[in-house]
């Protein structure tokens, strides 16, 4: 990776954490880390804060934007995984063979009322993925149902600086400093 995009991303991280000293968790699910160089494996951790109104979390449902090829979520004890994959409208070449579907949607399912998250605690939820190779921002959505309600984090901004009440979990993809595969 190119040190001028390790430099990028370490400051990002540092003043990610910085506003969180001064800032309560939003109310939004969120990503540990907010940037990825172009083309980069890249570790989501999908913070969720709170549950719906009181009642605790029991499904996470992610959906893989375009361009993000290969993801693989992270197992939880005491939920259950769902991986729907579809045909790709443009195929791609990893570790030399054709891939024709991917990855679109990955689900976790609390598998009994005790596993749950209750809406007081905080947890993640993770997959790994590769980045676009194309810098720019992705967004996320991600939909929360609760054993009593749901949040559906889907919304995209049209324009930059919109305000949303429900915004998707966005990632800025920075310029790669190497065109070389990465895992």
């Amino acid at each position: 990776m190119h040190p001028k995009t390790i430099k990028t991303i370490a400051a990002s991280a540092l003043l990610t954490g910085a506003i969180g000293i001064f800032y309560p968790a939003s109310a939004h699910v969120g990503l540990e880390y907010q940037v990825a160089p172009a083309g980069s494996s890249y570790k989501a951790s999908f913070k969720i804060g709170h549950g719906c109104a009181g009642s605790p979390t029991r499904q996470i449902a992610v959906d893989i934007p375009a361009g993000v090829q290969g993801a693989r979520p992270m197992p939880k004890p005491g939920w259950a995984l769902d991986v729907q994959r579809a045909k790709l409208a443009q195929p791609y070449t990893s570790h030399g063979r054709s891939v024709t579907e991917d990855v679109v949607r990955i689900t976790w399912t609390a598998r009994t009322p005790d596993d749950m998250l209750p809406d007081a605690h905080y947890d993640e939820f993770v997959l790994v993925a590769t980045m676009p190779a194309q810098a720019g921002t992705v967004y996320w959505p991600v939909r929360q149902v609760c054993a009593e309600g749901r949040h559906d984090w889907t919304e995209v901004p049209q324009q930059p600086g919109q305000k949303l009440k429900a915004p998707a979990v966005a990632l800025e993809i920075l310029p790669s400093g190497t065109a070389a595969h990465q895992h």
